[in-house]
């Protein structure tokens, strides 16, 4: 993968294990250091080379003068008093912003992080892709959305989605970077069986990360039952249309047995049909998954929407076709959690 690199100096906290190895035999130091400086990194989180006091003034001074430890600023903190999801608004090195979510759930925390500045993929009824696409977040930015969700929140997150800005499989190299070093077991140590990935449906990239069977969960954002309408709201369907992103998800399944799970935003009139449903059925059939019924969120710049009764109806023709469908619990309503929404409201 290539250097991450911020003003000249190489983004130490994006760096796996084996990488920050290499890098300090370059350096000609022993590479027992890289374990040493992982620790402090990623275990107890310091933000300078001059809290590493294992570590020689002088091998300080060389790391101050080759790497940078990336930061993340809290710009806005929105709790919500209904259900205690924490919302975040970051800003970036670059004066760019992202987002992440903090959730609560019986089993524990989880945390929605972001993996771009802004999307490409043009899904209509998301406000993530409004404002553009800006650039790729690197691996360390990906990793300090969990650190300071965990520093500032007094919370442990016990699982990941990456489901806020942008589209994992199009940063596929940083977002691999970033499984790498937070599974780590010489750092967080996060299995990657607590993560999940949610992907408009990038086709070869499904495919390669099957190859790698690392026990992440996909999560597909289906939102349609046929071309056409998939189409209409989902522009990368022109590229991979639904029976390829389908097959796709079987194969995933038969290389790593990880059930799918598909996203499915209800909206009134477009894909909310009895007869929608039937043909979700029949797309699905076979494959061992689970949809994830969603309420659509409002927008001022799109006019779709989604009643409880619509949602309720449209599960209820799926159950009735002996699918496994639910209702995905709508967590900090009132603070707007879900991502894109206050990235894009500050930005205006």
């Amino acid at each position: 993968m290539p250097k991450c690199e911020i003003d000249g100096k190489t983004d130490i906290l994006s760096l796996t294990l084996p990488e920050l190895e290499q890098e300090l035999e370059a350096l000609g130091e022993k590479r027992f250091r890289a374990k040493q400086i992982f620790d402090w990194l990623h275990v107890k989180r310091v933000s300078g080379f001059d809290k590493m006091s294992n570590l020689s003034a002088q091998l300080r001074d060389k790391l101050q003068s080759v790497f940078c430890i990336n930061s993340l600023f809290i710009v806005k903190r929105l709790a919500s008093h209904t259900d205690n999801t924490l919302k975040y608004l970051y800003r970036l090195y670059d004066g760019n912003h992202i987002e992440s979510v903090v959730m609560e759930y019986n089993h524990g925390n989880s945390l929605c992080v972001s993996t771009q500045v802004g999307c490409k993929m043009g899904c209509s009824f998301c406000a993530s892709t409004i404002a553009g696409f800006k650039r790729n977040l690197m691996p360390s930015e990906i990793l300090l959305q969990l650190y300071e969700a965990e520093r500032d929140s007094g919370r442990k997150i016990g699982s990941i989605v990456l489901m806020g800005i942008g589209e994992p499989l199009d940063n596929y190299d940083n977002v691999l970077g970033f499984f790498n070093i937070v599974s780590s077991p010489e750092g967080t140590n996060m299995s990657l069986r607590h993560i999940s990935l949610s992907t408009c449906g990038l086709v070869p990239k499904i495919r390669e990360l099957a190859k790698l069977k690392l026990g992440v969960t996909l999560s597909v954002s289906l939102h349609a039952s046929n071309n056409d309408v998939r189409s209409g709201i989902m522009p990368v369907n022109n590229r991979f249309d639904i029976y390829e992103l389908v097959s796709a998800c079987k194969d995933y399944f038969a290389e790593t047995g990880r059930r799918i799970s598909f996203e499915y935003a209800v909206i009134c009139g477009v894909n909310d049909t009895r007869a929608c449903a039937e043909e979700l059925s029949v797309l699905l059939r076979g494959l061992m998954c689970h949809i994830n019924l969603i309420p659509v969120n409002k927008i001022a710049e799109r006019d779709y929407s989604s009643t409880r009764d619509s949602v309720r109806r449209f599960q209820k023709y799926l159950t009735d076709l002996g699918m496994n469908a639910t209702i995905r619990r709508t967590l900090g309503a009132d603070i707007n959690a879900a991502c894109g929404q206050l990235r894009r409201e500050y930005e205006i």
